[in-house]
Parts: structure tokens; sequence; C-alpha cells
């Protein structure tokens, strides 16, 4: 061997005394004797081989790649799903191939198209729009909080049961008029459960419903100042004294004009959010919020996709949330 040029199998082969098939058996984890094990390891170890992914790909037909297509990763949240995924990708030999589409279908569609022309060994999806037709059965997929078709397999947190439980630390907290506000995609996804759950906490306590439903695209801060105004207008329910936002950022976002007019919380208007960021960056603001397990979802996500046996998953496959008090709430 070259004292310039890497290791190869063969060097690793004749540095451990052992024929090139067991040094090939102990890469791909196939069985071999203990003490040829080790001796292929040592060997390793001594030269600082490097396995060829590549060329292992091309002899195994996999590439040990996944994709993982989010909207951004400037919000924590989105963060957080790409940091766990690839920790446990990591561990399991597999590379990350990040791609940030803000929400724009045809990047979406791009990136799909470029995994599959990357022959990735699969895809973990986060996004905004309707891409069912475009999705092939040759190539796994798990999706993040949306649905696409009966063979893409869907993981997400219990959105109804947070919704009810945000909704009902509001009305426990004193709230006689709780508001809900979303704002998204007009995509139905996992997501849209976290209205229901508030519509139900609202009729099991005997209050009205009251909520802001815009999409992508709307001036959020206008239509919201509207609905206040016109709340305060209105002489059949009591003054809006609690909101709960269909994610933390956009609570983050309330919060800021809240102050701008001069609205103490939680002392006039209680919050809570959903996702469990908490804290967002340079608002400088802490929140209540219903946090969900993004450790646990990104787990899942990588565990179901590499999983010879999707079958045994349901759809959706649902984990818990549970609520955290960050003092925009008086409970």
């Amino acid at each position: 061997m070259s004292r310039y040029s890497n290791p190869t199998m063969k060097d690793v082969a004749r540095e451990a005394g052992v024929a090139l098939g067991t040094v090939s058996k102990v890469i791909n984890n196939q069985p071999v004797g203990e003490e040829y094990r080790i001796k292929v390891e040592n060997a390793i170890k001594s030269l600082d081989y490097k396995v060829n992914t590549y060329a292992r790909g091309l002899k195994t037909k996999q590439s040990y790649t996944i994709a993982l297509i989010l909207p951004d990763i400037i919000n924590p949240f989105f963060a957080s799903i790409a940091h766990y995924t690839e920790l446990y990708l990591f561990e399991l030999n597999y590379k990350l191939m990040l791609c940030c589409s803000q929400g724009k279908c045809e990047k979406e569609l791009f990136y799909i198209n470029m995994a599959s022309q990357n022959k990735v060994d699969g895809i973990i999806a986060l996004t905004y729009s309707d891409i069912s037709s475009y999705v092939s059965e040759d190539l796994p997929i798990i999706s993040i909080d949306r649905h696409f078709n009966n063979t893409v397999l869907c993981v997400a947190s219990d959105n109804y049961t947070g919704g009810y439980l945000a909704t009902e630390k509001l009305i426990g907290a004193g709230c006689k008029h709780p508001v809900y506000i979303r704002t998204g995609s007009v995509v139905y996804g996992e997501t849209n459960k976290r209205k229901y759950g508030y519509l139900d906490a609202c009729e099991h306590n005997g209050i009205t419903p009251d909520i802001l439903d815009l999409t992508d695209g709307d001036d959020t801060i206008e239509c919201f100042r509207n609905f206040l105004e016109q709340s305060y207008e209105r002489k059949d329910v009591p003054p809006i004294d609690g909101i709960f936002t269909v994610n933390d950022y956009l609570g983050f976002q309330l919060i800021e004009y809240l102050h701008s007019i001069h609205k103490d919380i939680p002392e006039d208007i209680q919050l809570v959010g959903f996702d469990g960021i908490q804290h967002f960056g340079s608002l400088g603001y802490y929140m209540s919020t219903i946090a969900q397990p993004v450790e646990r979802i990104a787990k899942a996500c990588v565990d179901i996709l590499l999983s010879p046996d999707k079958s045994k998953y349901p759809n959706p496959y649902l984990l818990p949330v549970e609520y955290k008090y960050g003092g925009t709430t008086l409970l």
C-alpha cells in the first residue's frame, strides 16, 4: 500500500491475515467467527480504513441516505426534527439529505424528484402541499402530519388531545371567552384536529366557540387586529380573555402585537401555543404550550421508514403530548 493512498479491503485482509470475503462479511454485518471478526476489526482500526459507502451502495443497491424535506430550519420546531432525525440515522450508519422547501409545492416536488434520481433509500417529509399524485410506491416515504394515500404512513402528535388540553387549561385558569386562531395550509392534515379538540372542550364546558381560521398568505396581524376589535364590539359574549394558537410561532407573533397595544399577558389575555418551543429567539418571550415529543417523532419516522414490515404500524402513528407552563397563563 502506498503511504499516500487510502487503505482498501485487500489491505485490511492482508493486515488481518484473512480472506477478502471475511472482511466483506464483517463490514456488512454478516455472520463470521468471533476470532476472525476481532482480527478484521483490529486491522480496520490499525489502518484507519474507511468504508466506501458509495461502492457499497452499488453492490447492495442501497445508498444509506435518507432525504428529509422540511419547510425550513429557522423555526426551532423544524430544526429539532432535523437534529434528531440526523442523530438517529447516524446511529444506524445512514446519512441525511436535508431539503428546505419554504412551504412551496414546486420546491417539494423538485426535492422529491431529486431524491428519487439520487437513489435515496427513503424520504421523510413535512409538506404543506397536496403531493399525493407525485409520491411513487417504489420509494418509501413517511409523512409528518400530512395524509397522502394509504401507502404513505403518517407520524404525528395526538393533536386532538392537545387541542382539548390547551382549551381546558385556559378555561380552568378562568377564561370565559377562549378563542382558537389558526394560520396554515388549506391541505388537510393531522394538525386540523387541534381545532376539533378546541371545539369539543368548549362544548363540554358550555362555552360558545370563536375561531379565526386563516391560510398562508393572509396578513395574520391585520386579521387578528380586526378580529379582536370586532369581539370588543359584541354585547352577547365576554371580551376575549384567552387564545389558543395552532403553533408557538403564531403565539409569539400575537404576544408581540398584544404588548404593542398595551395588553398584559396573562392578566388581560392568557395564551397557549402548540409545539413546545416556549422561547423563540430574538423575540425573547416565554409561553405556555402543548409540547410535541419531537425526539420521539423523529425516531418513529426513522424506525418505521427502515422497517421491513410497515404494516404492523397504525396509520396515523400518534404520539402523546403534554402541557408545559410558560408564564402566558395563570396556571
